[in-house]
């Protein structure tokens, strides 16, 4: 049980790292109906997987893109990882040069699907003023 709330509590605070207040925006959005599901959202890639050695955090966001644009299917955690990785030093460039090379190996219809969310990311980010890291 306590390897459970550490891995927890590791999750929540590399996620912290990423955005500072998206772990309990996660946790208030599912408690009344899986709070499990949060719980096992923040443990599984953030208290885990984010915290292999191997690759910064710019690098793993740049990776959630693509493969989060490859699906084509995750449209709202599509939206939450370009905002992450621009939180973490990724350019408005980069971004959308990671959804055209999806164009290659995802398909267009993925990729278009991609640069919606980013333009939607960009727009509510001028929109709220919210800064890019640099």
């Amino acid at each position: 049980m306590n390897n459970h709330n550490d891995r927890f509590e590791s999750g929540l605070a590399k996620l912290r790292e990423i955005d500072a207040e998206a772990g309990e925006r996660l946790i208030e959005a599912l408690k009344d109906i899986a709070p499990d599901l949060a719980r096992y959202t923040i443990e599984f890639p953030f208290g885990d997987i984010y915290q292999r050695p191997g690759l910064d955090l710019r690098s793993r966001e740049m990776a959630t893109v693509a493969a989060l644009t490859a699906l084509g299917t995750a449209q709202p955690q599509l939206k939450v990882h370009i905002h992450y990785a621009l939180n973490v030093g990724c350019t408005r460039t980069e971004i959308v040069e990671i959804i055209i090379q999806m164009a290659a190996y995802a398909g267009f219809p993925a990729a278009l699907n991609g640069m919606f969310a980013a333009k939607e990311v960009f727009a509510e980010r001028d929109t709220n003023g919210t800064s890019d890291k640099p």
